[in-house]
């Protein structure tokens, strides 16, 4: 990523994930809800995204565990590794953390369950 030079936006967004379960999403940076089971969505080259909170919350009432890590490009960075989430719970992710360009944010459960994700952003666009 280039260091900015000239005149860019920022801006808050959310992205969604609706039903999550075992398989591997990533959430989307172009303002639209994540297809479940996709975990090929990144971050737009001349973007910086930084994430300000992820909500999960369990919808099945059915006690599970989930994970959330990143993908450079090349590896699998891992932030949250088998957190546990009773039936009818919400685990709230407070933590920042930046992502650019070819980045990828990934969520997904132990097995088979009904989670939803929501992730709250800042939109750098230097594009």
């Amino acid at each position: 990523m280039a260091i900015p030079s000239g005149s860019g936006t920022e801006v808050l967004k959310r992205t969604t994930i609706h039903a999550l379960s075992d398989t591997e999403t990533s959430f989307r940076w172009d303002g639209t809800m994540a297809t479940t089971g996709t975990a090929t969505y990144t971050v737009t080259a001349n973007h910086i995204i930084t994430v300000l909170n992820i909500v999960v919350a369990e919808t099945a009432n059915t006690a599970g565990n989930f994970n959330i890590y990143m993908n450079d490009g090349t590896n699998p960075i891992h932030l949250l590794r088998n957190q546990s989430l009773s039936g009818k719970a919400t685990f709230v992710w407070n933590d920042r953390l930046v992502l650019t360009g070819g980045d990828k944010l990934i969520v997904y459960t132990e097995a088979a369950a009904n989670m939803d994700a929501v992730c709250n952003y800042i939109d750098q666009d230097w594009s």
